[in-house]
């Protein structure tokens, strides 16, 4: 004898009793495509992009040779963000990104190979022909015991503190950094050129669109963040809700935002802070896998029949019923 099974709100629906009518979904979509596709043109060819332009290390050094040659320093003495970073660029203990006792970053190693003395200084400065005081400074650097190199580095590195421009010049004040100070010198005249660009990504092959080592070396300077809180653009101000130009955003990033901006994420002193990249990238997967599975977790799943919501969005076919 068969046992009928029984009827639950949770898991079962009833069928759909009432009428159909034709519709074709692709025609949609594609006079959809169509009508976007003219629109998108149409706006493109009137109004152009309303994006800031990009910011390259020729815009930098152009707008900014004293920060431009900061930066520099730190980057031949081996103390910017970029040559402490570790994991993917170089090898830094401890400095990876962590979820709880899971070190993420660091067991991915190094993929992308980067060293800032060599790449963003020394490396262009080879390349340089036409100008023996160039190679004579390099030569003198290279010859040099490490600890005469930092010497100098951090005879410059107190000097350029104190750097002007004038006449669009970099002036440095006097002091013994040596051959350091030409090579800064000439590194900033290969930035104004456009030419420290073009080295920079060329070191990963002449056909190359990796951007990352120009992006890295514009990173550590203050320009680029200082932009970034002109457009509103830091983190404290929601970072990626906002496009340049004050143009609206990507909206839908509001989520993943949000969270740095709420305790403990947002206390830097923490380890919740200190990791907060993977931290929130862990919470964002695990509500996504939350939200995929909606259909399947009981209780959440009949959350819109129990609010009966449905009557709400399909309102004119329940005017009238119970």
């Amino acid at each position: 004898m068969s046992k009928t099974k029984t009827f639950k709100p949770d898991r079962d629906v009833k069928p759909w009793t009432g009428g159909y009518r034709p519709y074709d979904i692709a025609k949609e979509l594609t006079v959809c495509i169509l009508a976007v596709l003219v629109i998108t043109i149409g706006l493109a060819v009137i109004f152009g992009s309303p994006d800031e332009k990009s910011v390259t290390i020729q815009s930098w050094s152009n707008a900014n040779q004293v920060d431009f040659a900061q930066t520099a320093i730190t980057e031949l003495d081996g103390s910017s963000a970029s040559a402490t970073y570790g994991a993917p660029y170089n090898n830094v203990a401890d400095t990876g990104q962590k979820i709880g006792p899971l070190a993420l970053e660091s067991w991915a190693g190094v993929t992308h190979p980067v060293d800032p003395p060599k790449d963003f200084v020394l490396g262009p400065l080879s390349t340089v022909t036409g100008a023996p005081g160039v190679q004579a400074a390099l030569a003198r650097y290279n010859a040099a015991s490490p600890a005469q190199q930092a010497k100098w580095q951090k005879a410059y590195e107190d000097a350029v503190k104190n750097a002007k421009e004038v006449n669009g010049v970099l002036v440095v004040p006097p002091g013994p950094y040596g051959p350091v100070g030409p090579m800064i010198a000439y590194l900033t005249a290969m930035a104004k050129s456009g030419a420290l660009d073009t080295s920079t990504v060329a070191q990963s092959g002449f056909f190359s669109t990796d951007y990352t080592k120009p992006l890295l070396f514009i990173s550590d300077g203050a320009y680029l963040a200082d932009l970034g809180t002109t457009h509103h653009l830091s983190g404290d101000q929601w970072g990626m809700m906002n496009e340049t130009g004050s143009f609206p955003g990507q909206a839908w990033l509001w989520l993943y935002t949000m969270w740095y901006q709420v305790s403990p994420f947002n206390n830097a002193n923490s380890a919740w802070g200190a990791n907060a990249d993977a931290l929130i990238w862990a919470l964002m997967m695990l509500l996504t896998v939350i939200l995929a599975l909606l259909p399947f977790i009981p209780g959440l799943r009949s959350i819109p029949r129990w609010t009966r919501i449905y009557r709400l969005i399909w309102r004119d076919y329940y005017k009238g019923r119970v």
